[in-house]
């Protein structure tokens, strides 16, 4: 019996993958950087500090990310205002049948507590939660274990009696390295032959998640 569920949130909830991509892409291609979808790929699911150590081991120790960042988040924060969160299809089904079924819902995301609960805020989910898990929050980041199996703790649930919702294959590695029922809902990445083991579930989309609960 399902008593409890775990979501990522970029890439699974809500389409921000897709918009932080368009947007780096334009920020770094009016700097004069080679920028391409290959490379930002390797930065999803991980956390801003290793995001920009990677951004410094690409272009050079002159790389500014901290003020590239401040600039994207900027751009991200003033479209989300104007035309709203872009949101995944079948979210706010899937909540609502959990919530329906007195499952408890938490939240396990790479983003800071500060941008996550503003995400959230603004896409009108927040009070859907019962615990969020953000990446200033723990110590490791996916796709080490820490964050599903501090969010299980936090809900007061055992692994295996939970399910974690992801898009990402660090991800997925952390969520099944936690022990919780890993169902995958691919956005810019499919699942790999390394990964396809460790799923509970592979769906469409969220809408499709409610027959595997």
């Amino acid at each position: 019996m399902i008593k409890g569920a775990v979501f990522d949130m970029d890439g699974l909830m809500f389409d921000t993958e897709n918009l932080t991509y368009k947007i780096w892409n334009e920020i770094l291609t009016e700097k004069g950087y080679s920028y391409s979808f290959d490379i930002y790929k390797k930065t999803i699911g991980i956390r801003s500090a290793e995001v920009k150590t990677f951004y410094e081991n690409l272009y050079g120790n002159n790389f500014d990310y901290d003020k590239i960042k401040v600039e994207a988040m900027e751009r991200f924060w003033k479209y989300t205002e104007e035309q709203g969160v872009p949101i995944k299809t079948g979210l706010f089904e899937i909540l609502s049948y959990l919530k329906g079924r007195n499952i408890k819902i938490a939240l396990a995301t790479s983003t800071t507590t500060k941008s996550a609960t503003e995400i959230l805020t603004r896409a009108k989910v927040i009070d859907y939660f019962d615990k969020l898990i953000c990446g200033d929050m723990v110590k490791n980041s996916k796709p080490n274990p820490e964050i599903f199996i501090t969010a299980v703790k936090e809900l007061g649930e055992k692994p295996q009696d939970c399910i974690a919702l992801e898009d990402s294959i660090n991800g997925i590695k952390s969520a099944y390295n936690a022990g919780l029922k890993c169902i995958m809902v691919p956005d810019l990445i499919e699942p790999t032959k390394e990964i396809r083991p460790m799923l509970f579930a592979l769906c469409r989309d969220l809408t499709e998640v409610k027959k595997h609960i």
